[in-house]
């Protein structure tokens, strides 16, 4: 890792999203979450205060170690056991049917092979289990997702894998997972090329069924 993204970029992304707005959305997405969660992606673990007292335990994966003194703290004032694997959602460690709820927030975003990051997502989930999911992606008005794509080669290289034109939803189908809820709406205070989100909860899929549920109105 180079100088920039090993020590600036996850300084610059540690402050911006640990602000009031990111705060509070992830505080709403977790609230649900229950028993033995995975988080894949957990980056300097901003969400580590936010999960519920029903979570008894957590696992998480991510291959880069971003600030790890400061992993290591949150990690320690969590009110229930973490572990972290270093290594990629592509290839979970973990057995099928392991979990009760997986999560990711703004993670899809970077992950090199997201589909297949999906389809273990499916894998590990209990018949029972949620995808809790919280990511920016691709909008729905032409005019942005043209400059998205046009800025795309560039985020990509100062967000260091971060894509600005991934359809999350499509990418959760394409995986066989249901999505049974989901929310599209741009994050007050932030550009709308970065701010188009996708909030919602997906579960195991049946065969065959793959298309997602209309969405609510913007």
């Amino acid at each position: 890792m180079g100088l920039y993204s090993a020590y600036i970029f996850p300084r610059l992304m540690d402050w911006i999203m640990g602000g009031t707005g990111f705060q509070r959305l992830r505080n709403e997405v977790l609230q649900s979450a229950r028993g033995e969660v995975l988080e894949i992606g957990l980056g300097t673990g901003l969400n580590l205060p936010h999960y519920p007292v029903g979570v008894s335990r957590l696992r998480a994966v991510d291959p880069a170690p971003l600030l790890p003194d400061r992993v290591t703290e949150r990690i320690a004032r969590a009110p229930f056991p973490v572990e972290l694997s270093r290594t990629g959602a592509e290839h979970l460690p973990y057995d099928n049917h392991s979990f009760d709820y997986v999560v990711s927030t703004w993670t899809l975003c970077t992950i090199p092979d997201p589909v297949r990051a999906l389809q273990e997502v499916r894998r590990v989930l209990k018949p029972t289990g949620q995808f809790l999911f919280l990511e920016h992606g691709r909008s729905d008005d032409d005019g942005t997702a043209a400059w998205q794509d046009r800025l795309n080669p560039i985020q990509n290289m100062i967000g260091c894998g971060c894509n600005l034109n991934r359809r999350i939803d499509q990418l959760i189908s394409k995986a066989e997972l249901r999505i049974v809820q989901l929310d599209r709406f741009v994050m007050e205070g932030v550009p709308r090329i970065g701010g188009e989100l996708y909030r919602g909860i997906a579960t195991p899929n049946r065969i065959g069924v793959s298309a997602p549920p209309e969405t609510d109105g913007r």
